[in-house]
């Protein structure tokens, strides 16, 4: 019934008159984090060049976009775009929310692990990338200087984003840089794991390469879901860890850089439709629980698209 007439893409504009394609995008923190295949597909028939947004992080909806979505479309990213911004820097930086707007040229300094680890995950994906810093007013020069030289120093492109200001024109350089390492591209991305891989070794896999962490705790439930799994024949299916976006650990309050950490898996649930299995990791909350009975049982629609039980 929501499908019937939502599975066509939404095609609107920016306020500039330029083309997007909206259909789904679930969060990434609890679900794949990325529009419909469909509408990837559709934008890659109308035009040279086709952006698609991840959720959240390297560790989060770009990680399944490579090792899920890809893997069922058969997609092959020429180019990967690495949003950042300073304020973000800082907060890993030990900066509290309310002095973000602050100069603080060392909290930059010391907050800038984390992106590295992005930044690092980003190569390990094997796709050439860019980093795009977007600026704001509350940016001084030197917080923008500094976090461009410790990106170059990692090997990697970075252009000074203006579009919060300036709209298209403030993210031409941005696109060129995009567009010049698409165009250049002639390799693959590297996947995280192997789909025929045991879901333990997959889980470990994005938790310890991905994440950072030493190692994965299975709780006992979650051993029981590992069970059943394994009984119903869905072992083969990808990953979709749900997990803090705050954090590159399970622990929201875990900012910068986490290492040697334990990443606790409490259950695991299967989207068999969907066609991944879901980790639930440390605190993460998701969408309630519905009732004993819940009302789209009395709902149906009949094979000439005519709908029953909303009312």
């Amino acid at each position: 019934m929501l499908l019937k007439d939502a599975i066509k893409p939404n095609l609107v504009q920016t306020l500039e008159g330029n083309p997007a394609i909206i259909h789904g995008g679930p969060f990434g923190n609890i679900a794949q984090g990325t529009n419909s295949i469909i509408a990837t597909k559709m934008g890659m028939t109308f035009s040279d060049y086709v952006v698609t947004e991840a959720g959240f992080g390297s560790d989060l909806g770009a990680e399944k976009f490579f090792n899920i979505v890809c893997g069922y479309s058969n997609f092959s990213p020429h180019a990967m775009v690495l949003v950042a911004t300073v304020r973000a820097i800082k907060f890993h930086g030990g900066v509290g929310k309310e002095d973000l707007q602050k100069p603080n040229v060392s909290a930059v300094e010391k907050g800038f692990e984390n992106l590295q680890k992005h930044i690092e995950n980003m190569k390990l994906f094997g796709i050439p990338s860019v980093i795009s810093l977007n600026k704001f007013v509350t940016d001084s020069d030197e917080e923008l200087d500094l976090v461009k030289k410790l990106c170059e120093s990692q090997g990697v492109q970075i252009a000074i984003s203006e579009g919060w200001e300036k709209g298209g024109k403030g993210m031409i350089d941005l696109a060129e840089k995009a567009a010049a390492i698409a165009d250049q591209t002639k390799n693959r991305f590297v996947p995280v794991y192997d789909w025929s891989a045991p879901v333990t070794e997959k889980i470990e896999a994005i938790a310890k390469k991905v994440y950072g962490a030493r190692l994965v705790d299975f709780l006992p439930k979650a051993k029981q879901n590992l069970k059943k799994i394994e009984r119903i024949g869905l072992s083969d299916k990808p990953i979709c860890m749900a997990k803090t976006q705050n954090s590159l650990s399970d622990d929201a309050k875990r900012l910068g850089r986490p290492r040697d950490f334990v990443l606790t898996v409490r259950e695991i649930e299967v989207a068999a439709g969907a066609g991944f299995v879901i980790p639930i990791t440390g605190d993460i909350l998701r969408m309630p629980g519905l009732p004993a009975q819940p009302a789209a049982l009395s709902m149906d629609i009949n094979n000439e698209g005519v709908i029953s039980g909303l009312s």
